[in-house]
């Protein structure tokens, strides 16, 4: 099957009100055509999940200025003032998640859990509205898996079956992102033939990936 698509094409996977997940880390790893495209198409009401909202003008920043997005999911804000202005003003709504409760909240969606057991939050804000177990006399919080409809990430170099390498910090979030979502999407920075990637520096197999944009 040949998974090598238009971004156009691409977008036909993406609706109004999907949740969306989204690789990267203060813009750094994150598929910036595939966030301008989504703009382009004007798509609304996104649940965004991704590691921070970015910049006003990086990154997932543009769909929170441009209001594509009506719920983010992200371990802080701090980078973007526009999503605390519109978390603020009600306009948006915002879930704060500590940043490896995220990951793993995100991994555990991959890996078909049914969620993680975490001290993180005990005694703070997080745990309002949270299941608690007691393990061996230490109290945990129930946190549940974050799946989403279509996730949007970024590879160095992807060949032709959808492997991918990441280059250095542009790994971030990307890896687990893609085992998360019904459709996987990678916007490849470099194009290559089956084979041209050595098989150990393989980051994300193939398996996880249905979409290549270049």
């Amino acid at each position: 099957m040949n998974k090598i698509k238009t971004i156009e094409q691409a977008l036909d996977y993406i609706k109004d009100g999907m949740t969306i997940a989204v690789g990267g880390f203060l813009a750094v790893g994150t598929p910036d055509k595939l966030i301008d495209a989504v703009i382009a198409k004007g798509v609304k009401d996104i649940t965004l999940i991704c590691n921070d909202s970015g910049f006003p003008d990086r990154g997932v920043g543009k769909w929170v200025v441009n209001k594509n997005v009506k719920r983010v999911i992200v371990s802080h804000i701090g980078t973007n003032p526009e999503t605390g202005r519109q978390m603020n003003e009600k306009e948006l709504e915002v879930e704060l998640v500590p940043q490896g409760t995220l990951a793993e909240r995100v991994r555990a969606a991959g890996a078909g859990l049914g969620g993680i057991l975490t001290p993180t939050g005990i005694g703070t804000v997080v745990e309002e509205g949270k299941q608690k177990l007691n393990v061996d006399g230490k109290e945990y919080l129930l946190e549940l898996p974050l799946k989403a409809d279509v996730a949007l990430i970024k590879g160095s170099i992807v060949d032709k079956k959808g492997n991918i390498y990441y280059s250095k910090a542009t790994r971030n979030f990307n890896p687990i992102m893609a085992t998360s979502a019904d459709v996987v999407i990678v916007e490849a920075e470099k194009l290559v033939e089956v084979g041209e990637i050595d098989p150990t520096d393989v980051m994300t197999p193939s398996i996880f990936v249905d979409v290549i944009v270049q």
